[in-house]
This record gives structure tokens, C-alpha cells and sequence, in this order.
């Protein structure tokens, strides 16, 4: 994580646990220390969106940042304008949450000039599960779409493989197979293989790309 450029924008088909991976990752460089923002612009997932914890990452220390208007149940296409300030302040670590699909990716699209080759990373998080992203053709279209729609171009793949509390590592070592196929296309690094913490000590030692515990900062403990 520390290699990573100070701007990480997630994105990912709608599912793929892009929202959850951006809170773990706000969570992690809070952890060490750093002087994080996360930004959540996903204006086209209603639910589950990392808006909904955001006194829980404030209290760790995370500036979040949302729509304008205070209503976390509804779809507000409203992009607050505090996104330019860690934008534009080199002392923050900022996450940027973009939704789901090249609609929502729209909303990155209006601060394109803040992103400079060499200057940002935007990794694409992969869930082979879904069936939007399941085979090597599917998922790079996407990627695509998401691309020429945000203006942004994506410089690494997270294998994002789950199925929520269900996941096995079976499921992980799926998504690293179509993780390591959508990077012999694309030439994009794996960097990171994203695990629920448990599953940690079963996966194999020699995966390509940063193991990265997480926890379902989403789910509360009555979903599955």
C-alpha cells in the first residue's frame, strides 16, 4: 500500500465489493497512520454503500465524503464539492469510491484533470462470481466502458472473488485465474488478492499480487 500513488480510485462492476474494499483500504492507511479522505462517489448503488458508515470510519480518524444531501436510503446523483479539497491537498491519502458501472463512473469524469499519468492509481476490482465479469471477455469490456466513460485509466486488478460470508478459498483461487488472464490482456498488474481474514492462513503463499485481509464492514452480523 505504500507504493500505491497518494489518489486511489476503486471501481468495479456493480457487486463486485469495490465500496467494501475501498473502506478496508481507508481503514488500513488510517491504521499507519496517514491522513486519509474517502470519497463515495457512487451514485448508482442504493444500498451498501460506504456513505452508511461513515460516524464508524470518522471515528477512526477518516474524513468521508458523499452527496450534499443527508439521505443515506435514497439514489442522490448529487457529488459533494469537499472532493476537491483532498484533491487539491497533498497531505491527504485519498480513496475515491466510483460506482459500479460506466453510468456511475460519469461522476469521476468531472475531475479528470486532477488525474495526471503517474499521479493516481485506479485498480479494477474483480469479482469472478458475477456473471457480468465471470469469463476474461466480459471483464475487460467492462473495464473498458468504465475507462472511456470515467476518462481515467485503470493501472491494476484486485481479485475481489466472494460470495460474502460464504466465500472459500476456492472462490478466491477462481478469481486469481481470471485475475491473472485479465492481466496477460490488459498488462495491468495484480495488485492486490483481497480475503476475508479468516481464509488468510489457507491461501497459497506464492499468489501474485498483496494479500489484503478484509472485513465485512457492510454486512452486519445478522446478513449473510
Amino acid at each position: 500500500m505504500l507504493k500505491d500513488k497518494r489518489i486511489r480510485i476503486i471501481s468495479g462492476h456493480y457487486g463486485s465489493g469495490k465500496s467494501e474494499f475501498s473502506i478496508n483500504y481507508a481503514v488500513k492507511l488510517a491504521e499507519m497512520g496517514k491522513k486519509v479522505a474517502l470519497a463515495d462517489l457512487d451514485v448508482v448503488n442504493v444500498y451498501f454503500r460506504s456513505r452508511e458508515k461513515a460516524d464508524e470510519l470518522e471515528r477512526l480518524g477518516i474524513r468521508v465524503i458523499a452527496g450534499q444531501i443527508e439521505a443515506p436510503a435514497l439514489d442522490v446523483p448529487s457529488i459533494s464539492a469537499e472532493v476537491y479539497a483532498p484533491l487539491q491537498d497533498e497531505s491527504y491519502d485519498f480513496v475515491i469510491d466510483v460506482g459500479g458501472d460506466p453510468v456511475g463512473a460519469r461522476a469521476l469524469g468531472r475531475y479528470v484533470d486532477y488525474f495526471k499519468e503517474g499521479k493516481y492509481d485506479m485498480f479494477y476490482v474483480l469479482n469472478a462470481n458475477r456473471p457480468e465479469t465471470h469469463t476474461v471477455e466480459k471483464a475487460y469490456e467492462y473495464m473498458i466502458k468504465i475507462q472511456d466513460t470515467s476518462r481515467a485509466k485503470f493501472t491494476g486488478i484486485v481479485n475481489n472473488t466472494h460470495m460474502l460470508k460464504s466465500t472459500t478459498v476456492e472462490d478466491v483461487l477462481r478469481g486469481q485465474e481470471l485475475a491473472l488472464k485479465l492481466k496477460e490482456k490488459t498488462g495491468l498488474p495484480i495488485k492486490y488478492v483481497a480475503v476475508l481474514e479468516h481464509l488468510v492462513p489457507e491461501l497459497p503463499k506464492d499468489l501474485e499480487g498483496e494479500i489484503f485481509p478484509i472485513k465485512l464492514y457492510l454486512r452486519d452480523e445478522w446478513m449473510l
